[in-house]
């Protein structure tokens, strides 16, 4: 924060000597440098120009300047848990120490000469229950003088220092909905599904630009990729960027006019006003969106209009490190646990932002320095335990390495820890005394369980010295037993890199989507867990849209909890009625049909709350924070604009005494009948078909050990359906093989081959030639029962005996190509069994 203080005051206030005699001014100097040399490097990623961007390596992190407090002593224990959670860190000179300080600039809450002088003035400055809103936090926010390149980064942070000042992690907070100002839906204009204009108007200013930077092949991509080659993608990643209703207020403007993000000339007014004339140019040929007057409609809500969700809270009393994921650009993602020092993690390689806080990688990395790394060393050591936390999205269940979702190691064999997949599982390789230095034998939840699955997941790994390693998939642990003896983690190297998504060598990634992923130096209960799983992840805000006007109570809304599921939808979950005046009575009041609509007209899809039908309960209305739940549901409705600029109502069929007026939708016309291909009258038996038939052909039990082995085996080969335009070799294959294994199981059978072929001397040599009797004690059994007689459809006799006669004459002419043996008339009798059972005789129909 040096931007309004005066050179010579801010030498002053650093200029004193840090424990090894260095002074503070000159460290300063040095990060200042430091800062500035990056800002040049940046700043070659203009667009339109010839300059070649080549990748830098990161700077190694810079040594924070000491704070040494000589003033009065703290006169409470509160004023010295202010100083140890927040003044220790704010009132650094890279921070807040070089300006609100004493006889600077006001309120000095970083005054180092008296810490309960600090105290004091900081604690108008705080919002004890509801830390996000305090002065302190929004003023960060809002950006002024951020020590990251990302505002949130910093509110959060302080955020957390709060936090642990005032212990409320540990406090339930109760649910308080604020009144938004009204708000009529209005007018709007909506993206069209086809990116012509936009390719005719603003993607050439882009194109022209903003190449060198913004698409996914250049140099050091960097998202959004609104320069993108592929119009379709420049388009879906530069719509959230536009505001088609005032162009001049559209964040790629911003960006240029405001912001100097790479202007192509000297003049970035200039620049910004050529954006947003291309985005006017798009904008004019795009038609107003009325919403329907005949609809009866509450009033209108942005996502930001509504009340943070900060009921409930998580469990983070021993949190060491945090990534939320909410900065949506860049290269950095930043740890926001307020535990120093901050373990920031670069993004490389293959990786998107997620709308909604989250990051996707597909063959990328977070990867954080060995230095700030050596903090989850050194305070997960010094317990002896830990927990790792994280809200993850595997993105198929094929993965196999296992691919690393987070992990602190040194290479593909030597780590202290990873959480990985493999298939579906989650596997926990982790070094001690009783495991090697690649973390084996790892614990992996069972195959059978198939615990990981390819949707968004809370999952807990814990570690101590009693219960070893244990694993909590959405709240709930997976019972896997860690069969290794639990040791000490004092062989933990604290040279490796912690990094999410990959191994540090960068060849065993993990596919997927993290939300959020955070370090404890302890374990997390079951509780705690629970706990850390109920608050979700993400932003969550309740959007209350007013109805008064409606049914004439006053300050009566219904609210919806909502959130951005991803980069393309929101998740609208459990709406409630609710009246904020005490007095107010909403029992008995008709309420049916409740949908969503966007940007002046109804969401085309998700509409599950359309066919609610109830009249609301006055008491239970006004006796829950949130009002009467209307629905346990949830649903997910599609990003338009992105979530600064849509804009959400409600409509309703019926409320209380107003009712929407619908057109009546025109009946389709009927369709003409049309002639389906003439159906042949002869099919195929299908599988069970088949195998019934054959059963009661031969006498064999279908049941029969050796026939239903061969059925299970064969089933999905047999015909499914009875279509003969279907029927494929395969299928003859399968039939085949069935009608082999029924024949062989009846001529085994002495009983049964003996009723079947009555006259037929299975005792016959095979050197003696089978007579015209013979063959037809053989032959005709196998006729008259399988084929019949007296049927037009069916064969000749004649004309199958013939072929059965001429496979035996094949099967039984011995030589010294074709040795005969007593199992040789057997064999036969089953050939010429199976060949007829197995013909189209049999399996048409």
């Amino acid at each position: 924060m040096v931007n309004s203080t005066s050179n010579s005051n801010l030498q002053t206030v650093l200029s004193k000597n840090d424990s090894t005699g260095t002074s503070m001014y000159s460290q300063a100097v040095r990060h200042i440098g430091a800062a500035s040399i990056a800002i040049l490097l940046l700043a070659s990623c203009g667009g339109g120009s010839d300059a070649i961007v080549e990748p830098t390596p990161l700077p190694p992190p810079v040594q924070q300047p000491t704070l040494n407090y000589t003033g009065p002593a703290p006169a409470t224990t509160d004023v010295q848990n202010f100083k140890l959670a927040l003044w220790d860190n704010l009132a650094k000179p890279d921070r807040c120490g070089a300006c609100h300080i004493q006889d600077q600039q006001s309120p000095p809450f970083a005054r180092f000469d008296d810490i309960n002088l600090a105290y004091t003035e900081v604690n108008g400055l705080i919002n004890t229950s509801r830390i996000a809103d305090s002065a302190l936090v929004t003023k960060v926010a809002g950006g002024h003088n951020c020590w990251l390149s990302d505002a949130s980064a910093c509110a959060d942070i302080i955020s957390a220092w709060i936090g642990n000042w005032v212990s409320t992690e540990q406090v339930e907070t109760s649910i308080e909905l604020n009144a938004p100002v009204v708000k009529i839906p209005g007018a709007n204009k909506n993206f069209p599904a086809d990116s012509g204009l936009f390719e005719s108007n603003v993607y050439p200013v882009l194109r022209a630009h903003c190449v060198d930077c913004h698409q996914s092949s250049a140099a050091i991509p960097i998202s959004p990729y609104l320069a993108s080659s592929d119009i379709a993608e420049a388009y879906a990643a530069a719509t959230s960027k536009m505001n088609l209703d005032l162009p001049e207020d559209s964040r790629i403007v911003a960006r240029l006019r405001d912001e100097f993000h790479n202007c192509w000339t000297d003049n970035c007014q200039a620049d910004g006003q050529a954006l947003a004339d291309a985005i006017q140019a798009m904008a004019d040929a795009i038609d107003v969106t009325e919403l329907d007057a005949n609809l009866v409609s509450s009033n209108a809500l942005t996502l930001f209009d509504g009340t943070l969700a900060t009921g409930g809270g998580r469990f983070e009393s021993n949190l060491i490190a945090k990534w939320e994921f909410k900065t949506a650009s860049g290269n950095i993602a930043f740890d926001t646990s307020g535990v120093e020092p901050a373990l920031n993690l670069t993004l490389s390689g293959a990786y998107e932002w997620v709308g909604g806080n989250g990051i996707q990688l597909t063959d990328g990395k977070a990867q954080g320095s060995t230095t700030d790394s050596k903090k989850v060393h050194d305070l997960i050591v010094s317990t002896g335990e830990f927990a790792i936390e994280a809200w993850v999205a595997p993105a198929n269940v094929t993965q196999e390495g296992p691919a690393r979702i987070v992990s602190y190691s040194g290479g593909r064999d030597r780590r202290n820890f990873t959480l990985g997949q493999t298939l579906y599982n989650y596997d926990m390789l982790l070094r001690h005394g009783n495991t090697d230095t690649n973390g084996m034998p790892a614990l992996s939840t069972r195959d059978a369980d198939e615990d990981l699955q390819a949707a968004l997941q809370h999952v807990v790994v814990n570690y101590d010295g009693v219960g070893g390693r244990q694993i909590y998939v959405n709240g709930e642990s997976t019972d896997d037993h860690d069969t290794i003896e639990a040791a000490g983690l004092g062989d933990w190297d604290d040279s490796f890199a912690f990094v999410l998504g990959n191994e540090v060598s960068g060849d065993v990634p993990w596919a997927g989507t993290i939300r959020m992923a955070a370090m404890h130096n302890r374990v997390l209960t079951s509780e705690q867990i629970v706990k850390n799983f109920d608050a979700g992840v993400g932003e969550k805000f309740f959007l209350l849209f007013g109805v008064s006007e409606i049914i004439n109570v006053p300050q009566s809304y219904i609210v919806f909890e909502v959130s951005q599921f991803d980069s393309y939808s929101y998740l609208f979950t459990e709406p409630s009625m609710i009246s904020l005046d005490a007095n107010a009575n909403l029992d008995g009041i008709t309420l049916t049909g409740i949908r969503i609509g966007v940007n002046g007209r109804e969401s085309r899809g998700g509409q599950v709350f359309a066919t609610l039908n109830l009249t609301v309960d006055g008491v239970e209305a006004a006796s829950n924070d949130l009002g009467q739940q209307l629905s346990a549901q949830g649903t997910i409705i599609p990003v338009q604009k992105g979530p600064v600029q849509d804009e959400f109502f409600l409509t309703f069929e019926v409320f209380g005494d107003a009712v929407s007026l619908r057109p009546t939708a025109d009946m389709p016309l009927a369709a003409q009948p049309v002639d389906l291909a003439p159906q042949s009258d002869i099919g195929i038996r299908n599988f069970a078909e088949v195998n019934a038939s054959m059963a009661a052909l031969t006498g064999v039990s279908s049941s029969q050990v050796d026939v239903n082995a061969s059925y299970q085996q064969l089933r999905q080969q047999l015909p499914s359906i009875t279509d003969m335009q279907s029927f494929l070799a395969s299928n003859q294959m399968a039939i085949t093989q069935m009608a082999i294994r029924y024949c062989d199981v009846m001529v085994e059978d002495n009983s049964l081959r003996a009723s079947y072929f009555p006259q037929f001397d299975f005792n016959k040599s095979a050197n003696e030639s089978l007579g015209t009797n013979e063959r037809a004690a053989l032959v005709n059994p196998l006729i008259d029962r399988m084929i019949g007689s007296g049927l037009s459809s069916q064969p000749a006799s004649a004309d199958v005996s013939t072929e059965l006669n001429n496979l035996i004459d094949r099967l039984t002419t011995c030589s010294n190509s074709n040795s005969c043996s007593a199992q040789t008339i057997p064999t036969v009798a089953k050939a010429t069994c199976a060949a007829v059972l197995g013909s189209a005789a049999v399996v048409m129909q």
